[in-house]
């Protein structure tokens, strides 16, 4: 009988049991063609019939506008910190970023190597660490950046957005020619996300949609076409874009189970269906911890991760036997970032509210038992 763990890695990380099944169930033949998936052409007419699926169920799932591009490409979430300033920085050659946590701070220094960087707020500067958004009131926005990129969710720190910045042309506002790029590796799918709030959404497949190898764009079409020349071709996005992501050989096999994920929210009631379970997971867990006595999560209460949940044994001298006693109740990959310590839980879409409360449950018990 096959043993199937509660997987809280925070990528590559949990997915969908069913998706896996049906991933089995087709390896040696897809659909009766006598092929893997793996095995197909991407020019194929069977894979661009997957490719189309995958394509039509994404842009129903988030609503993407017609003017908005898809693109499937590789190199993922941080090889994006470098091919969004190639294609988006311009002659203009100035990025805005807002630095609330270790992957926009890895941002901001990769974009550094393309053009000038403002950081026009980090979170670290108040004393506070990496646990909270710094008030759009502070932020020190440029008026002619080519763009303003945030980190919408950080994974390592569980610090999330709780909406888009707001643009305009009032006081504090992103003006309304500079586009927002966000970061959405660690959180799409996961909620509501109003993409025409954004000139560019990225990520790295790895955590809510599909396996390690993949990074999804979503891109206005208007941004398109101001690569840097140096750009390599395979992350022109205009290039892509106009060969519907088929420049080069696509991720196939992360395409196909992407697909399948997508097909799978569907069928838990869409964006939604997810989020409304996904606040439920992140209420139970955060819940716990707050009643704690032995627990403690760190970041500010209205900027909490529901994605990502960072926490802290108060006797730091416990965490090997919380580690231990955890793997042997089946509650595997819950040690925290090697540069923050602690533990962390990633309770992805794919998590289900059965393993948060297994989670719930092995935590109370031990602190029953050590508290």
């Amino acid at each position: 009988m096959t043993r199937r763990v509660f997987n809280f890695s925070a990528g590559p990380a949990v997915l969908p049991e069913p998706v896996l099944r049906q991933a089995a169930a087709e390896m040696l033949d897809w659909q009766g063609t006598g092929m893997s998936v793996m095995e197909m052409s991407h020019r194929g007419r069977e894979f661009m019939s997957i490719h189309a699926r995958a394509l039509a169920d994404l842009r129903e799932l988030m609503a993407i506008p017609p003017e908005y591009k898809v693109l499937f490409l590789q190199g993922g979430g941080l090889g994006e910190n470098a091919i969004v300033p190639m294609n988006l920085m311009g002659p203009k050659g100035l990025a805005d970023i807002v630095v609330t946590g270790q992957w926009s701070a890895k941002s901001a220094k990769e974009a550094a190597r393309y053009g000038r960087v403002n950081v026009v707020a980090d979170a670290a500067r108040a004393g506070r660490g990496y646990t909270f958004v710094p008030p759009q009131s502070e932020w020190a926005l440029s008026k002619d950046a080519s763009y303003l990129h945030v980190c919408t969710n950080e994974t390592i720190d569980g610090v999330e957005f709780d909406g888009p910045p707001a643009q305009g042309d009032g006081p504090g506002e992103v003006p309304a020619g500079v586009p927002i790029v966000a970061d959405v590796s660690s959180h799409i799918l996961s909620r509501a996300i109003d993409v025409s709030r954004y000139g560019c959404l990225f990520g790295g497949a790895q955590k809510n949609i599909g396996p390690a190898g993949l990074t999804l764009v979503i891109i206005r079409e208007d941004l398109l076409g101001h690569a840097h020349p140096m750009t390599p071709s395979v992350f022109d996005y205009k290039l892509v874009a106009d060969n519907d992501s088929m420049y080069n050989t696509p991720p196939t096999y992360a395409i196909y189970l992407s697909g399948l994920v997508f097909q799978w929210l569907r069928a838990q009631g869409g964006v939604a269906g997810i989020e409304a379970r996904n606040v439920e997971k992140a209420a139970l867990l955060y819940g716990a911890i707050d009643a704690s006595g032995l627990f403690e999560n760190r970041v500010e209460r209205r900027w909490r991760s529901r994605m990502n949940v960072p926490f802290f044994l108060k006797d730091e001298r416990l965490n090997d036997a919380f580690l231990a006693g955890a793997k042997d109740a089946g509650l595997e990959q819950l040690k925290g970032h090697r540069s923050v310590g602690g533990m962390r839980a990633s309770i992805y879409n794919a998590m289900p509210v059965e393993g948060v409360r297994a989670l719930v449950g092995y935590m109370q018990d031990f602190e029953r038992r050590h508290g």
